[in-house]
């Protein structure tokens, strides 16, 4: 091998493959451009527009929020979908938050009366404000969160997200993909019963929604101050004096006379005397309850000890059913159907503890009377006696001082008082006359409760609470109770724990029924078109 073939090529020598033809002049500068798409020489183009480096979030220079289509555009395009107006809000709402926020429609644009529309943050702060009052309230989850849904889309603000969960709310609102997301939240640390301001606030969220209404957002505020500053319809008197006669009612509705009647308001007043007295010296509510069973309990031992002819357990009974918290029961079995699960949760150990607390003051009372010789007899529950008339006198009486005691509006009372009277006739239709299962006759009682009162609610444009939580006071589960607890205080734990599984039993019926009653009325309203069942679906599990 020679000298020439044996040294390495130079870098011009082997940059190129191909020798060029003859004639055709090759650049000797290594940074002159070889590749088939350079343009001609002489041909030149501007340079490109330098931008400055920044996130890609940022929003770009020809970019107007106001006239710039839906942010979140699934691939498949936004489905048609076409809401009823004549119908109620809350199922409107309702069916709009089932859906994914790629599918809502957006709403109309409303001319409003400040010039570039309410700031933001306000309308937050508004219906956050108007969620706590909801759910302090007692209404459900699901519920509240249409109702803050609501607030926010009669300004203008479709995307936005609420979360409700047993102590707390929150929302968030990001007008596109390019701007900022606002979040806000708000804790509810006090909880009342008035059914007249939940009552006011659904009217506030009624004249909001309404497209032919302009609230601006002062009169919105001005409107929720003058909520809050209302007092309660009844005095303390009224509240104390209706307690007493749901507890006699519930006597009568097991078996009691005119004696037992008295025996058992007596003993529910003083019981409610003392929680009010508790509540003013700051102790919980658990010691509420607790104070509040004993006086009941021991007027029944008392005179079960005075071997006066009178039935001990239906005064206890009474005592109970002025006490069970039914309310919470049902807000949170509905949670838990709806899908809140955390609220539900915390709804029903609330719940626990407060039957817990009933269940320690009635069991140191029976304890201390079986001790002391009252004869306490727990088969007394087989030998109820049946009383139609007076019975379903009763639970319209038990109905209508339930109204009183959850503060609702003196329009409703009278419906309220009648559905409960339905209900205790279909139950005891069922029960009595049908010879069948109670837990069966207490679900299809409820259910017709749950149907009713979401109907006349909806006839009305309000919350279904109202019409429904005091008409399953004659179905709550006071007679099971008492004689679980009767059980146990005699050293029969057994047949205690079956009468307190029994008791569970009739109060999941009653909410569930409740419940189910609310979803079929639902059926019978026209919230949309076919095209939005596929869009109202839950998860199945997976």
């Amino acid at each position: 091998m020679t000298d020439a073939e044996d040294r390495k090529p130079h870098t011009d020598e082997a940059r190129m493959a191909f020798t060029p033809p003859a004639g055709v002049e090759v650049a000797d500068s290594e940074s002159e451009t070889t590749s088939e798409f350079a343009l001609p020489r002489g041909l030149g183009a501007p340079p490109p527009a330098q931008e400055p480096e920044g996130s890609a979030f940022t929003v770009p220079g020809s970019y107007v929020a106001g006239d710039s289509p839906l942010a979140y555009t699934p691939p498949n395009g936004l489905p048609r979908v076409s809401l009823t107006k004549d119908a109620p809000w809350q199922d409107r709402m309702r069916t709009m938050l089932r859906m994914p926020v790629t599918e809502r429609p957006a709403p109309e644009k409303v001319p409003k009366a400040e010039e570039e529309g309410p700031a933001v943050p306000r309308v937050l702060d508004l219906t956050l404000r108007i969620g706590e009052l909801l759910l302090a309230g007692g209404e459900g989850a699901e519920d509240v969160e249409a109702a803050m849904f609501a607030v926010c889309r009669s300004y203008g603000l479709d995307r936005c997200e609420p979360n409700v969960t047993f102590t707390l709310l929150s929302i968030s609102y990001q007008p596109s993909l390019v701007d900022d997301p606002l979040s806000a939240a708000r804790t509810v640390r006090r909880r009342g019963t008035d059914y007249t301001r939940l009552a006011a606030v659904y009217q506030l969220v009624d004249d909001l929604s309404d497209a032919e209404t302009h609230i601006s957002l002062e009169e919105a505020y001005r409107r929720l101050a003058e909520i809050r500053r209302n007092r309660h319809p009844y005095p303390t008197w009224v509240l104390t004096l209706a307690s007493g006669l749901l507890a006699g009612a519930a006597s009568v509705l097991v078996g009691g006379g005119l004696l037992v009647f008295v025996a058992a308001a007596v003993g529910a007043m003083l019981g409610d005397r003392l929680a009010w007295l508790c509540a003013g010296r700051g102790l919980p509510e658990f010691y509420q309850f607790t104070v509040a069973a004993m006086p009941p309990a021991a007027i029944g031992v008392a005179l079960t000890l005075s071997q006066v002819e009178v039935k001990a357990s239906a005064v206890i009974t009474g005592g109970l059913f002025a006490l069970l918290p039914g309310r919470a029961l049902v807000a949170g079995v509905q949670d838990g159907l709806t899908g809140f699960y955390i609220t539900a949760s915390a709804r029903l150990l609330e719940v626990m503890y407060f039957f817990v607390g009933i269940v320690a003051g009635v069991l140191v009372v029976l304890y201390f009377g079986v001790n002391l010789g009252a004869k306490l007899n727990p088969d007394a529950a087989l030998s109820i006696s049946e009383r139609p008339y007076w019975q379903i006198a009763a639970s319209m009486l038990l109905s209508l001082t339930f109204a009183v005691l959850l503060q609702q509006e003196r329009s409703t009372v009278l419906a309220v008082t009648l559905n409960g009277g339905v209900a205790w006739s279909v139950y005891g239709a069922m029960y009595y006359a049908g010879d069948l299962s109670p837990v069966a006759s207490t679900a299809v009682a409820a259910g017709l409760v749950g149907l009713f009162g979401q109907l006349m609610a909806r006839y009305r444009f309000a919350s279904a609470l109202p019409y429904t939580t005091a008409a399953i006071g004659p179905l709550l589960p006071g007679s099971a109770t008492y004689f679980g607890l009767l059980s146990i205080a005699q050293n029969e734990v057994d047949a205690g724990l079956v009468s307190l599984a029994t008791a569970a039993s009739l109060a999941m019926a009653i909410a569930i029924g409740v419940n189910l009653g609310s979803e079929i009325s639902r059926l019978f309203l026209r919230i949309g078109s076919l095209e939005k069942r596929r869009a109202a679906k839950r998860t199945r599990g997976f």
